[in-house]
């Protein structure tokens, strides 16, 4: 990537189970050259550590309960005061709401700083549907397989180390539709609000891996003259 000067860039990257926000964030991590942030991540990490946050998440977590806003800001913004940050990150599944989002504006104004830009990765329902429940994972080496994209050599078996595949739970059909709705539920106010303050971008996700990083790095030119 070219010189970005001293800028610092706060990128929210949005998107739908199977949006592919994953290895867009990674790519746009390596090309920028900060950090990627999943919420998840930093869920398993505190609680993994056993920190007083982590704690307090797993209390919640065992009572099948949602994690506090609180909290998870919390854990966010801890992330995000660490040295390697200092240039900016890729938030990747956080914010979820509009009180997280305001949340989080709040806490990064504290700090002087501010998100440059939201990316939301748009994919239509039913291409989403495909994509996971064509998902099959190895438990050993952990390779990811797709019946129709990637499918492995033998039916059921994986190409790297000859363990049977398997589907997870969250990857059968009535559980997909169902994660897609309740994301859908709780993300179109938060694609209003940032679309509202002139943030929004939205990219085509159902286009090929290479043209939505294609797409991802022209936005960054366009909209911030980086790149």
């Amino acid at each position: 990537m070219s010189n970005q000067g001293m800028w610092s860039l706060y990128l929210i990257l949005l998107g739908g189970p199977g949006a592919g926000k994953g290895t867009q964030g990674q790519m746009l991590s390596t090309y920028l050259g900060i950090p990627r942030i999943s919420s998840g991540d930093l869920f398993r990490e505190h609680i993994h550590s056993r920190t007083d946050l982590g704690r307090l998440a797993q209390s919640f977590i065992e009572q099948g309960a949602l994690v506090p806003d609180d909290i998870t800001i919390s854990m966010v913004m801890d992330r995000l005061d660490r040295p390697d940050c200092r240039r900016g990150t890729i938030l990747d599944g956080f914010p979820r709401t509009v009180p997280q989002a305001e949340a989080l504006d709040d806490e990064l104004r504290r700090r002087a700083k501010q998100i440059s830009l939201v990316l939301d990765l748009q994919v239509a329902f039913q291409i989403l549907i495909e994509r996971l429940t064509g998902r099959w994972l190895c438990r050993v080496c952990g390779a990811s397989f797709h019946t129709k994209l990637r499918p492995p050599a033998m039916a059921g078996i994986c190409d790297f180390c000859g363990n049977t595949l398997f589907q997870r739970e969250d990857d059968h059909p009535e559980t997909v539709v169902q994660r897609l709705e309740v994301y859908s539920h709780q993300t179109e106010p938060l694609r209003q609000f940032y679309a509202q303050v002139g943030l929004l971008h939205v990219v085509d996700g159902g286009q090929s891996v290479e043209e939505v990083q294609r797409d991802l790095i022209q936005a960054l030119k366009t909209r911030l003259g980086v790149g």
